[in-house]
């Protein structure tokens, strides 16, 4: 079922894409101190005096959080976007503010301004909140539902490899040196432009032509490429009875996705696997782990090579993670990932707190760390990316990204500004809240979540069914309650309903 066509199109999406998000996240963290240096040597240039410890440190939380506002404005404003050039285009169009990013921070040093740095940052976050939402819509979309699941966590896959580089190429003898940090976000145009070289040979979404542009050919040859087979009459097929459904409805809004019962579970589930995705503590994990391994011992110029071990074992992870999920299914990767983080965020308190006493705890507290990342990669760090795609038919998928995204963006600027508080106030103890996240979500989606695995959207739509308490027949009728049917298209379905001797009975 891996056409190359379809190999092809999940690396380079993702390449140009998650995988930027994750160098991202990483790369301030290695040039920090010469950013902060170049911020003091700008302001003295411009003021004539050294600027104070608060306001060098407001200025290093604008640049480092402020990727979460702009990732927040790409997640609302993906939604026109995608409906209007469509998924790949949308990725394609994307690089614009990547390269945009890449040039502003870069060449700030040059420049002698902070400013660009830091619009730099914001903009960056734009691409990212747009490519989160995009590429998952995409790669949903023109996969087998057979391997929906493993394609999907190329999204996870890419996002851990980016954190990684970031690491590598943030060591001292890269570009973790004082003259050479620009460099490290000039790199940003590099995965840019390999997209937009190879992503515009390859098809648009085929769900996206048949179901939004009602063109029959082009869905079947995208089908064709991306399948590697010519008869797709059964993918044809299974997409236009979707498309029966929704033949005169438009694409929705989020307020009329939030009124639409039918998918009103879903788009809680949503909101649930989004805000731990973000809210489960594994940033925190990344604020304790140059402590921690220094409490252990380890040299403070050895930190950064250790540190790599965290970059592998999330990459590690999340590759098994999609070598598995069609085998396991999302629903067990996902509460057992959650239940592993809550069992080693207990032990790590633990190991924390008594590590001054035994001389061999922060060594289980290294343990931990690296178990709590595997854990979470494992499924938390990608498959709440693929329900989004899996549990929504085609015309209420962009609103409900554009609600998972902005519930992520939210989540990821508040632990961001919220942390710093709880740690100062709980201390080692900081970590039993986010046990508490992990724990109340792996015990809703034990109750709520069914499995997705090898499913159409129509029955992923049937095992919701229930618990909206809307009948199958009430769920297809009813996606747009705002909406009626025109007495034309109720007449046409009643010939037709006859026709196929449904109501034969009735007649008689």
């Amino acid at each position: 079922n891996w056409s190359g066509s379809l190999i092809v199109a999940s690396l380079t999406g993702a390449f140009g894409s998650s995988f930027l998000y994750g160098y991202n996240l990483s790369v301030v963290n290695a040039p920090a101190a010469y950013i902060k240096k170049f911020y003091n040597e700008t302001w003295e240039r411009r003021y004539g005096f050294s600027v104070d410890e608060s306001t060098l440190t407001l200025l290093w939380s604008i640049t480092v959080s402020i990727f979460a506002i702009g990732g927040l404005v790409g997640a609302i404003i993906v939604t026109p976007i995608v409906k209007f050039f469509g998924r790949k285009c949308t990725l394609l169009l994307n690089n614009v503010f990547a390269v945009s990013a890449a040039l502003l921070m870069s060449l700030s040093l040059l420049a002698g301004s902070f400013e660009m740095l830091i619009l730099g940052r914001i903009i960056m976050g734009v691409d990212a909140g747009i490519s989160l939402s995009a590429l998952p819509m995409y790669l949903s979309e023109i996969s087998p539902k057979e391997i929906r699941g493993s394609l999907g966590q190329v999204t996870a896959i890419f996002i851990c490899i980016g954190v990684f580089t970031g690491q590598v190429l943030g060591l001292p003898e890269i570009f973790g040196q004082e003259s050479r940090w620009p460099y490290l976000f000039g790199a940003i145009i590099v995965p840019s432009l390999i997209q937009v070289v190879i992503l515009p040979f390859l098809p648009e979404s085929p769900r996206y032509l048949l179901l939004e542009k009602h063109n029959t050919s082009k869905a079947e040859k995208a089908f064709q490429t991306f399948l590697g087979k010519d008869d797709v009459s059964h993918e044809i097929e299974e997409v236009l009875a979707e498309s029966r459904v929704q033949r005169n409805t438009k694409l929705v809004s989020i307020l009329q996705l939030l009124r639409t019962r039918a998918v009103r579970w879903q788009v809680i589930t949503v909101v649930v696997t989004m805000g731990c995705y973000q809210l489960c503590g594994l940033n925190a994990i990344w604020y304790y782990t140059n402590n921690i391994f220094s409490e252990a011992g380890i040299n403070h110029e050895t930190i950064p090579y250790v540190t790599l071990s965290t970059g592998a074992v999330e990459t590690l992870a999340a590759v098994f993670s999609g070598l598995v999920i069609e085998r396991l299914g999302r629903r067990p990767l996902l509460i057992g990932g959650f239940g592993l983080m809550v069992a080693f965020f207990a032990v790590l308190t633990v190991s924390l707190t008594l590590q001054k006493t035994v001389h061999w705890l922060p060594y289980l507290s290294i343990f931990c760390i690296l178990a709590i990342i595997a854990s979470f990669c494992i499924g938390p760090g990608g498959i709440p990316f693929v329900l989004t795609g899996e549990f929504f038919q085609q015309s209420q998928r962009p609103a409900a990204f554009m609600i998972a995204g902005t519930v992520n963006w939210l989540s990821n600027f508040a632990v961001g500004l919220l942390f710093p508080f709880i740690q100062s106030g709980l201390q080692t103890y900081c970590f039993l809240v986010f046990a508490a996240i992990c724990s109340a979500g792996a015990t809703y989606l034990f109750f709520v979540l069914p499995e997705t695995k090898n499913k159409t959207f129509h029955e992923i739509s049937q095992a919701f069914a229930k618990r909206n308490k809307v009948s199958l027949e009430m769920q297809e009728m009813n996606h747009y309650p705002e909406e009626r049917k025109s007495s034309a298209e109720q007449e046409s379905n009643f010939t037709s309903s006859v026709d196929n001797g449904e109501t034969k009975k009735g007649i008689v």
